[in-house]
């Protein structure tokens, strides 16, 4: 079993197109994997008996010679993502028993190329956190431990259970969201390759909503190429979703192959910031002559309005949320108060009651920024804000191809480490809120480890819908970081 799990995406097709092993054998050894790590709680939902009828479907597709691009390959979903006839919670109490009837587009896409679905995988509540601390159902436990050490960690957020899963082995790769950091930083802190791709390359039709203009899908994956041949499926044009692009899907396995000799690598100045790790500080610039040694020009660039990405998100992505969310009121689906006394105790109960804690902070943050008296002061000026984020990338891409960045300011920390200080907490995505705000991709690939034999990520970021570019320069970190290391299986002992 441990030989089948430790396949790679690129290699669990190739021995399935060799006929090396069924799905079936496939899917069993994962539903056993996935058993012996519930101590992780890396999924909500576990759909093995759904799995393995997909399974044989899909071994009879291949004996009949129709085989689809991810024909057989089992994989989690995150549980934001609508799942006909599968409980898909988003982590919350409010949707604690919410059974959709039907598809989201990128799952859906999935299982046309031949996917199977092994579960949906744990989240921080409507995905908002950075450590998976805020799902209804627990947190999750990073597979990682420090050196010598028993603490658990967390995983990330808000797709720690998608980063936990890919990092135990549990699945060849998982689906994440990402809004402002949410497959990259779980990715860098397990250890794993997260990919966010453009604004409106995923369709975001049958993803629960957090922030509509900064919602993305993307891969979560063990290798830059398995996270290329899975964004290929993900991605399409999606005629339900008026935020889809209407550009075609390229075969980004194929666009990821080839030398970066010549490619221009800008090192952002505003990114050092004071206090930064310096595990990380070390492994930027060791990331910096990778790429040159590989024949890149690396060179430094400015991004003069970082300073205000985290304010200025923490503006707009609860204003949108305090929107998106005023549905789950208690009436038509979701968790219904008990005996309301009229229609109001009935909204006042049932979100009270359904929503945890950081999900009422941000509709209340939200909710005050675009009310009548501070529209101007606060929303207004973040979306203008948001432009100038988004014209520095504009201004720095004119020069250089990709960019260069820590994906995180640090390695995993302890559960309930920070849980205490939001602002704290805030700050783990203040390396990737940027590239939200701004619509363009970005990878965090698996760089090394921390003194404490703790996993740390770099970022590339790249221009919109170059997700060819930037996934052949992750291809050059990824050959030069020779990421081998693998966290001790302490949850099976």
């Amino acid at each position: 079993m441990s030989d089948l799990i430790s396949l790679t995406l690129a290699e669990a097709r190739e021995a399935l197109t060799a006929k090396e092993v069924s799905s079936r054998e496939l899917t069993s050894a994962f539903i056993q994997a996935i058993e012996a790590a519930r101590p992780l709680n890396a999924f909500i939902t576990e759909t093995a008996e759904k799995a393995l009828l997909m399974a044989d479907a899909s071994d009879k597709r291949r004996a009949a010679g129709n085989v689809g691009a991810l024909e057989g390959l089992p994989l989690a979903i995150k549980d934001l993502f609508c799942t006909n006839g599968t409980r898909t919670t988003a982590a919350s109490k409010i949707l604690g028993n919410f059974v959709p009837p039907y598809e989201s587009t990128v799952t859906q896409n999935l299982w046309s190329a031949g996917a199977v679905m092994l579960g949906k995988t744990n989240m921080d509540e409507f995905a908002m956190g950075s450590s998976n601390e805020t799902s209804a159902f627990g947190p999750v436990f990073n597979p990682w431990r420090s050196r010598g050490s028993n603490t658990n960690l967390v995983p990330g957020g808000s797709s720690g259970g998608s980063s936990a899963a890919v990092a135990a082995d549990l699945c060849l790769a998982a689906t994440g969201t990402d809004t402002g950091g949410s497959i990259r930083q779980p990715a860098a802190v397990t250890g794993t390759v997260g990919l966010k791709p453009t604004y409106g390359r995923c369709s975001r039709y049958g993803i629960v909503a957090f922030a509509s203009s900064l919602d993305q899908a993307g891969p979560m994956a063990k290798t830059v190429k398995d996270a290329a041949i899975l964004l290929t499926s993900m991605a399409s044009i999606d005629p339900r979703d008026s935020t889809s692009a209407e550009t075609a899907v390229p075969d980004y396995e194929k666009l990821m192959a080839g030398s970066i000799r010549g490619l221009r690598v800008g090192i952002p100045k505003e990114y050092r910031l004071d206090g930064m790790s310096t595990d990380i500080t070390a492994l930027w610039d060791k990331g910096g002559r990778w790429l040159k040694d590989q024949g890149a020009e690396i060179f430094e660039v400015s991004l003069p309005h970082t300073k205000y990405a985290l304010p200025t998100y923490y503006i707009v992505a609860p204003a949108e949320a305090s929107s998106n969310l005023a549905r789950y009121d208690g009436v038509r689906f979701g968790y219904r108060a008990s005996n309301p006394h009229d229609i109001t105790d009935l909204y006042e109960r049932s979100r009270g009651e359904g929503f945890g804690a950081e999900v009422q902070r941000r509709i209340l943050i939200g909710t005050y920024v675009l009310s009548a008296g501070y529209y101007d002061a606060y929303y207004s000026r973040a979306q203008k804000l948001r432009t100038l984020i988004k014209r520095d990338f504009e201004q720095a891409f004119e020069k250089c191809d990709v960019l260069l960045t820590p994906s995180t300011p640090g390695a995993a920390f302890g559960i309930g480490a920070k849980t205490s200080d939001p602002l704290e907490m805030y700050l783990q995505d203040v390396f990737t809120v940027t590239v939200n705000l701004a619509g363009l991709p970005g990878i965090s690939i698996p760089g090394g480890l921390t003194a404490d034999g703790l996993p740390l990520g770099l970022q590339l970021i790249g221009k919109a819908f170059d997700e060819g570019t930037l996934l052949r320069a992750a291809a050059a970190v990824e050959t030069a970081a020779d990421f081998k290391a693998k966290p001790a299986k302490w949850w099976t002992a």
